[in-house]
């Protein structure tokens, strides 16, 4: 049963007084094109081309004719066209069905073949009714793709249809413009992963940042976090993600956690949903936020908030200053059926509370205000920044004796004592080890390659942020080149949710229909370059 949260009509009401105003961009089909069944091919599917978009105005459609056309790129917009009657005047309604495809596989395969476990009105497809020919008809949904097929249903006798225009009106709060140029010397390779991590973002940056154009089309704290560091060396739009963080200050649930995600329309509201290591992930993004922006008044507005999450997180601790694993509790870390959390959820909470402590030695900074309210702060500020070195290093040090196996160094996770990649790239990030430690860990993670792999981008960025956190510099640039490098040679306009390498018709959940295939947490290699390789 969802519950209600706990409302800040101020937080939220500030936040809404953010909402951007979209930029729009018109596009046009660059190219008609067959999607064909191919086994060498990603997903079983490749794109011919067949024609130009000229010569698909000229042609005259009546029942059971189709075409497909290409965008040339990812688009996230609304559709447009104009359509007129060919051989007589039109005397019925035309019927149309539309499919859009991120993916050649979503216009290859049938929807009605879909069995996969979220909801099928997640796939992108229309039946509609166009009651006046000739008539220019814009439809209410915005869609998240780059191919497009058309397929006419009716007229069956006295006319024909065509398509005098074909366009999408794209949207995004991102501009392009904005964005510094990279310098002459980064390499070709380096520069397209960039640009399409840039292209994933600014699809993904619409009146929140949205996970996913295509689905979930709402804003997590987890996309979030990672969204905001290549916002803020790329686009450096402050105020969405100004407005992002208030959403969730506004929109915590009963308890006080701040919820993994938010419903934007129809109006803001939380999901009932709590994930242990997200909700510890607002005092990371605030830490960000206020390190790029320096925007003092929101840090200390939210900074409350922010250390609520650590004294919610450290009430799941057991007699050891471990974190407890049952079944009453949901940490994401990454998708993985088989990965255990519990070890990655500790350095969280240790991750967590250093971005708190960072905070805290913010506050606590001497100022220009000397009202009794500033001085208190500061004091307040310092007390707290006191009380988490002293938890830091408690949890720090449970973390060491608990979950290290002292023979191999790894960290071990769960009742099982399971050895994943997730919990040494936690541990690492979390700084548990000295930098050298960490790096001699590393080193032997690749060396032993446990089973329990990273799964997605989002734990692939943790993987490359661990490798440059321990000065592995040339090895976190081979992962970033290997992974980031084969999801584009592969075809990625825009990077994508779920890839695995050695799977790549990997979903977790069942299909890769469903797949978004444009999706926030995988646009970090613009981050990585800009930040660490220019």
């Amino acid at each position: 049963m969802i519950q209600p949260s706990s409302v800040d009509k101020a937080f939220v009401e500030k936040a809404e007084r953010l909402t951007p105003t979209l930029h729009e961009r018109r596009v046009e089909p660059v190219r008609t094109i067959e999607v064909e069944a191919d086994p060498t091919s990603l997903h079983g599917w490749k794109v011919r081309e067949t024609g130009t978009v000229e010569a698909l105005r000229q042609r005259a459609l009546s029942r059971g004719d189709s075409f497909v056309v290409d965008f040339g790129d990812h688009q996230v917009g609304y559709l447009t066209f104009t359509v007129r009657s060919e051989d007589a005047r039109a005397d019925a309604p035309v019927r149309l069905k539309l499919i859009f495809g991120e993916m050649p596989v979503e216009i290859g395969e049938s929807f009605d073949t879909y069995d996969g476990w979220l909801d099928r009105s997640w796939l992108q497809d229309e039946i509609v009714n166009l009651d006046t020919v000739p008539g220019t008809y814009t439809l209410p949904r915005r869609y998240s793709f780059r191919y497009l097929k058309v397929e006419v249903l009716t007229p069956a006798r006295k006319f024909k249809v065509a398509f005098d225009d074909l366009h999408v009106t794209a949207v995004s709060s991102a501009e392009l413009g904005a964005v510094p140029a990279l310098p002459d010397s980064v390499p070709e390779d380096l520069r397209e992963l960039d640009r399409i991590g840039i292209r994933t973002l600014q699809d993904c940056m619409q009146t929140v940042f949205e996970d996913g154009p295509k689905r979930d089309r709402r804003l997590w704290i987890g996309d979030l976090r990672l969204q905001a560091q290549v916002n803020y060396v790329t686009f450096r739009n402050f105020d969405l993600v100004k407005r992002c963080l208030y959403l969730f200050a506004g929109l915590r649930l009963p308890g006080g956690q701040v919820c993994a995600c938010v419903y934007e329309k129809p109006e803001p509201a939380a999901d009932d949903i709590y994930l242990y290591d997200y909700s510890l992930f607002f005092l990371a993004t605030l830490r960000d936020y206020y390190e790029a922006s320096k925007d003092r008044e929101t840090l200390e507005e939210l900074w409350p908030i922010a250390l609520e999450q650590v004294r919610l997180a450290l009430e799941r601790l057991d007699d050891r200053g471990i974190v407890k694993d049952d079944p009453s509790w949901y940490c994401f870390t990454d998708w993985h059926d088989d990965l255990n959390k519990q070890a990655s959820a500790q350095a969280v909470l240790i991750y967590g509370m250093k971005q708190a402590l960072a905070l805290a030695e913010w506050l606590s900074e001497e100022t220009t205000d000397d009202s009794e309210e500033q001085i208190e702060r500061r004091r307040s500020a310092k007390a707290e920044a006191e009380r988490l070195r002293g938890e830091i290093g408690r949890v720090s040090e449970a973390a060491l004796k608990h979950l290290r196996n002292a023979e191999t160094g790894f960290f071990e996770s769960g009742e099982g004592r399971q050895v994943s990649w997730a919990s040494q790239v936690w541990m690492v990030l979390a700084g548990v080890l000295g930098r050298d430690e960490n790096a001699a860990l590393l080193d032997r993670l690749f060396e032993e390659n446990p089973s329990v792999r990273p799964m997605t981008p989002y734990m692939f960025h943790h993987l490359v942020e661990a490798l440059l956190e321990s000065g592995r510099r040339e090895k976190a640039l081979e992962q970033m080149r290997s992974y980031w490098g084969e999801m584009a040679r592969d075809g990625a306009d825009t990077f994508w949710e779920v890839y695995n390498p050695s799977d790549k018709n990997n979903s977790p959940y069942g299909s890769n229909l469903i797949n978004s295939y444009c999706h926030a947490w995988s646009c970090t290699p613009a981050y990585f370059i800009r930040k660490h390789f220019v």
